[in-house]
């Protein structure tokens, strides 16, 4: 019986970083944005729904994410028709995962766990943290989205505040030897737990 531990956080905090080091302590990890990169990628499962649906977020036999972007612009309920289509595939993807993991502690690293109700699905959830100011520094130092866009990830996102209150465990992310000491600290704890069950 393995432990499913759910890790999440906001954009700009660590929850990668930190992801990997759960990895190399002997975690299985599964990554929810992995798996969307693998369902829209050529011959991924998302590609033919999404070709029925959405033909015109088809490029090269993939998904494409900025024609999505554009699409969603344009159309209010595409949204709610992507994730129709995505969310499904994303549970089967894990439910495998979970199925087919060998560990005896399994992290599941979903940006989005307590705005889709998937810490139902876990024993527990450790939230990646950091000061606003970091985060920020952070995010914009990758040169990938500029402030506005930042912002507007940020409101879509359950604050901080809440999902530290709502975890089991919180990583501050400062500096990469105080994260390391704190997973090591939290898969103590799980497997304390585990040995006593």
């Amino acid at each position: 019986m393995s432990f499913s531990l759910g890790l999440t956080g906001s954009i700009g905090m660590g929850k990668t970083a930190t992801a990997q080091l759960f990895a190399a302590q002997g975690c299985a990890v599964w990554d929810a944005d992995a798996a969307v990169h693998r369902l829209y990628a050529a011959g991924g499962a998302a590609v033919a729904p999404m070709q029925a649906s959405l033909p015109d977020a088809i490029e090269n036999g993939a998904v494409s994410r900025p024609a999505l972007k554009r699409i969603i612009a344009q159309d209010p309920d595409a949204l709610r028709r992507i994730e129709a289509i995505v969310h499904p595939l994303v549970a089967a993807d894990r439910a495998q995962f979970r199925a087919t993991a060998a560990s005896d502690i399994l992290v599941f690293d979903i940006p989005l766990l307590f705005e889709t109700g998937s810490d139902a699905e876990m024993d527990a959830v450790a939230c990646v943290t950091i000061d606003a100011e970091t985060q920020r520094r952070r995010v914009l130092a990758r040169g990938t989205m500029t402030s506005e866009q930042f912002e507007h990830i940020l409101r879509k996102q359950m604050p901080i505040e809440e999902k530290r209150a709502r975890a089991d465990y919180l990583i501050e992310t400062d500096t990469p030897d105080h994260a390391a000491a704190q997973v090591a600290q939290i898969l103590a704890d799980i497997r304390s737990r585990l040995s006593h069950a």
